[in-house]
């Protein structure tokens, strides 16, 4: 079987019905299919709906949607069931109710940024904020090692940290991000990684690059989220850089800008398939060479922000889906690099940073709307080379 879309045609639907997925089966003119997204409204198009009356999706007409149940016995499409809560979808092929699995998501409510240096000493300060409420951060607890350089991600409910430096480390924690309290040891990276960056799909996390005291690594390593052990390898990036930024979109991963000492400066962005191993492939150029910049996401959009190196400020963004280069977004509220951030799919908050001293600034953009960031509240600390992730 392989999945295939139902979009909904105004010209034989109702009401505000937007899309569907179908399992296609056989010969692919069959499918079992079901409403993600849309309401129904009754009308001239639904002159038989009533309350709790059946809704089919059209077994005739791709992605029409009908009260009339099939009239052919063998017909595979399903009636349209109902939704029981905000992340569970059932949906009724008579007799039985079968339930649509969650998909893993890599987001949430709450913020969590971890590590960081203050100039003079690492820090082992875990931080985390409510995304979709303005405020200052409040204390999570500590990671197991101080270090700052670090990368995160998450499977939304489960946060991971891994490498960085106070002696360069390739110490991955692990915390329950729904829980205050300290982190606990997940495991290791392949090689001792500073600088790196990470990103995950809600299930994989993938930590790329990164430097080991000596060399820049191209190398990408994998772990599976929900089960603790040291990372597997996944493939290689393009280019061995460090100091870069990341973000996904649940499918593809991306690896943005960064630091190659033969060039200094990088404007490349690569991207994965995060579910499928392999190497880094080509997807376009930052608007502007930089490194110590930080990235976030939602389904479609990938922002990168801050620069150590040309206008500090800048904010860019990607169509994660659509290979291409970057486009300018708008700016931070104020000049820094080596920030944090993390988004709950809908906000993106850029934390910390340092402009000539350490800074406890966060900034927030909503991430579909270009514009500059506004002040969001600030760190328990000020400090720079901190990662986030965020979940539930």
């Amino acid at each position: 079987s392989k999945w295939g879309l139902a979009k909904a045609d105004s010209t034989t639907t109702s009401g505000d019905v937007k899309i569907g997925i179908c399992v296609l089966a056989g010969n692919d003119t069959q499918a079992t299919k079901m409403l993600l997204y849309g309401k129904i409204r009754a009308d001239a198009k639904f002159p038989t709906l009533t309350v709790s009356g059946p809704v089919h999706i059209s077994a005739d007409t791709a992605g029409a949607i009908t009260t009339t149940a099939p009239d052919t016995t063998d017909s595979i499409t399903r009636r349209i069931g109902f939704g029981n809560t905000a992340d569970e979808l059932f949906f009724h092929p008579s007799p039985n109710y079968y339930t649509h699995a969650t998909v893993p998501t890599w987001y949430g409510e709450r913020g969590v940024y971890n590590g960081g240096y203050n100039g003079t000493s690492y820090l082992n300060i875990i931080d985390y904020i409510t995304i979709a409420s303005t405020g200052n951060a409040t204390d999570f607890g500590d990671l197991t090692v101080k270090r700052g350089y670090n990368a995160s991600c998450s499977n939304s409910s489960r946060g991971i940290c891994g490498g960085g430096s106070y002696a360069d480390v390739n110490t991955i924690d692990y915390i329950t991000i729904a829980t205050t309290g300290n982190a606990t040891d997940f495991g290791d990276l392949n090689s001792v990684s500073r600088f790196g960056a990470a990103c995950s799909n809600g299930t994989r996390g993938v930590f790329a690059d990164g430097y080991d005291g000596t060399n820049n690594l191209n190398i990408i390593d994998y772990v599976t989220i929900a089960t603790t052990g040291n990372a597997v390898d996944f493939g290689d990036v393009t280019l061995g850089r460090n100091a870069l930024a990341s973000c996904s979109n649940g499918t593809r991963g991306i690896f943005a800008g960064g630091w190659y000492s033969a060039v200094g400066s990088m404007n490349t962005i690569d991207y994965i398939t995060i579910a499928t191993i392999g190497n880094a492939i080509d997807f376009g150029d930052l608007t502007v060479a930089r490194n110590n910049l930080c990235g976030c996401s939602s389904l479609i959009r990938g922002v990168f922000a801050s620069s150590s190196t040309a206008t500090p400020n800048i904010i860019d963004y990607i169509t994660i889906a659509t290979t291409g280069d970057a486009t300018d977004f708008g700016d931070l509220s104020t000049e820094r690099s080596a920030t944090g951030a993390t988004s709950n799919n809908t906000r993106g908050v850029i934390a910390g940073g340092t402009p000539n001293t350490p800074d406890n600034t966060m900034d927030y953009i909503t991430i579909a709307t270009t514009g500059n960031a506004v002040d969001f509240g600030d760190l328990t600390a000020a400090r720079f080379y901190i990662s986030g992730c965020s979940g539930n």
